[in-house]
């Protein structure tokens, strides 16, 4: 049986209580799902390789797609991988908060938490219930999202029940999330950074911290065969409803040309910008508004959610806009193409 508390104040008396039962659940080489910043987590032992086992097996997860260690604090980076003058600077900038960086490992990183690697990923979060869990727990929490392999991830702890129910000890609801998209990761090499995963730590912010920002051309591409992930979120497809989704790329009114059309015959559930809410409506279209046209925030925050309410409307097909590559577009751009398996339809 799957246990689900209520968390929003990690500070009131019956919050405590909870969190300790949560830590000794982890300690036990438990899995504990936590909401974060970006999204649910699906937490276990960082230092366990059984329990990093029990992650994957939980998602339906290939051991080779590393996991993420959640710490507590910047400076606790340094018990688990070999940091350098630029981790320190990007801690400055953004911990805690929605950035994961990758570094050497040390030793006491079992291989099954890195897929492998001899690199491990470290991510300070800024969620309040997820940073007292941490602290409460006394080890760092290897933990990817909490969903299904290849599904939306969870903003919200109804869709984690959905996913996790009898599959992990505990979920923590925390709430909505408030990004909605994974971490930013990054890569040092070096004095370099390479931009593995966007999100919302963009690529300008980053820049303002180190000058060799390199975005890695999988951001955007296809894993070619037998390629390695290097970080998670790299796979073709993920993310991914089980209803078709097309990007659509074209002038906008074009595009809203066409999905009318598509109405005609097929049922479709389309992801739309609010100014667009009356000139779709149609009996065949089942839309979802994701916010005003430029408030990419609001877009970041309720695209997976979207795409799972999407699902639930047992449409033929799924219309979204394909996102802008610049700012925080570029980490909707990221998700949307492979939610999408790279379908982009030019109208």
């Amino acid at each position: 049986m799957t246990e689900l508390i209520k968390i929003t104040d990690p500070g009131l008396p019956d919050a405590k209580n909870a969190l300790k039962r949560a830590a000794e659940i982890l300690k036990n080489g438990g899995l504990v799902v936590m909401p974060t910043e970006t999204v649910y987590g699906l937490g276990g032992n960082g230092l366990d390789e059984n329990a990093a086992k029990k992650i994957y097996e939980a998602k339906g997860r290939p051991a080779d797609n590393p996991l993420i260690l959640h710490i507590e604090k910047p400076e606790d980076a340094e018990k688990y991988c070999h940091t350098s003058p630029l981790y320190f600077a990007l801690a400055k900038a953004f911990m805690p908060g929605p950035l994961t960086v990758i570094m050497p490992k040390k030793d006491i990183v079992p291989l099954t938490v890195t897929a492998g690697l001899d690199t491990v990923a470290v991510r300070c979060p800024e969620h309040k219930v997820a940073n007292a869990l941490i602290h409460e727990a006394g080890i760092p929490i290897a933990a990817p999202s909490a969903n299904l392999s290849g599904k939306p991830s969870p903003t919200n702890a109804k869709y984690v029940l959905e996913d996790m129910d009898g599959r992990v000890d505990m979920i923590i609801d925390g709430g909505e999330c408030e990004i909605g998209l994974e971490s930013t990761i990054v890569m040092i090499k070096n004095d370099s950074l390479t931009l593995l995963r966007p999100g919302a730590v963009t690529y300008d912010a980053l820049s303002l911290v180190c000058v060799k920002v390199t975005i890695d051309d999988k951001v955007i591409r296809m894993l070619k065969e037998n390629e390695k992930p290097l970080s998670p979120g790299m796979k073709y497809k993920h993310y991914a409803p089980n209803t078709p989704l097309v990007l659509l790329d074209g002038e906008e009114n074009r595009q809203i040309e066409f999905i009318k059309n598509e109405m005609k015959t097929k049922k479709c559930a389309i992801l739309c910008y609010d100014e667009e809410k009356d000139t779709l409506n149609h009996k065949n279209a089942f839309l979802i508004p994701i916010g005003m046209r430029d408030d990419l925030a609001s877009h970041a925050k309720k695209l997976f959610t979207a795409l799972r309410d999407a699902d639930k409307l047992s449409c033929d097909i799924i219309y979204a806009h394909l996102p802008p590559m610049s700012g925080l577009g570029l980490a909707l751009y990221n998700r949307m193409i492979r939610a999408a398996a790279h379908t982009i339809l030019k109208v």
